[in-house]
């Protein structure tokens, strides 16, 4: 596959970005491939346009189909295995914010949880450290249950909510205006 000069740009931000974000460089950049391409894609293709090894390919098509976020898929008249990424914005946030709370918040509240049943136990803890492992543990948690909250609701309560914006604060103190943001008048 040939990619134009945006295109080329569009992956390369994705690799970068996720490396950011603690992804494989490469397994981004082979999710934005997918997402832009318009098309299935084989392996074999996905590893000659992004000149990355087929071996490196094909485990990161593995990590993204763990994510949910890419599927595999079939040619008429061709036996390789294509792939396709999950195109609808709102679904890929929520499978890449599920994923991301079950491989890095619960298992933190849980790690949390245990240092502090184990603090009863350690006479040279603190009260204070005790404290703030605790207030860690319950932002935590209250973080992950608003997330349950949430997660489950449609799409368009989703939208307004985002729309809404900075006016939901205001419900919690009225006459209260939200600072501006700079640049905007």
């Amino acid at each position: 596959m040939e990619l134009s000069p945006v295109m080329e740009s569009f992956v390369l931000h994705w690799g970068e970005m996720g490396s950011r974000w603690g992804l494989n460089r490469t397994v981004a950049q082979i999710f934005a491939l997918l997402y832009i391409a318009g098309r299935p894609l084989p392996a074999d293709e996905i590893a000659d346009t992004l000149k990355v090894a087929r071996s490196n390919v094909s485990t990161s098509i593995r990590e993204l189909q763990s994510w949910e976020l890419i599927e595999r898929t079939h040619a008429i008249g061709d036996r390789r295995d294509h792939f396709v990424a999950e195109t609808d914005l709102w679904t890929m946030a929520a499978r890449i914010a599920e994923e991301r709370k079950k491989r890095e918040i619960d298992p933190t509240l849980a790690a949390l949880a245990r240092c502090l049943s184990d603090a009863r136990m350690d006479d040279g803890i603190g009260k204070d450290a005790v404290a703030r492992i605790r207030a860690m543990h319950d932002f935590l948690e209250s973080a992950s249950g608003w997330y349950e909250e949430i997660r489950d609701l449609p799409q368009s309560k989703l939208e307004t909510l985002m729309k809404m914006g900075a006016k939901v604060a205001r419900l919690e103190a009225p006459g209260k205006k939200p600072k501006k943001k700079k640049g905007k008048r």
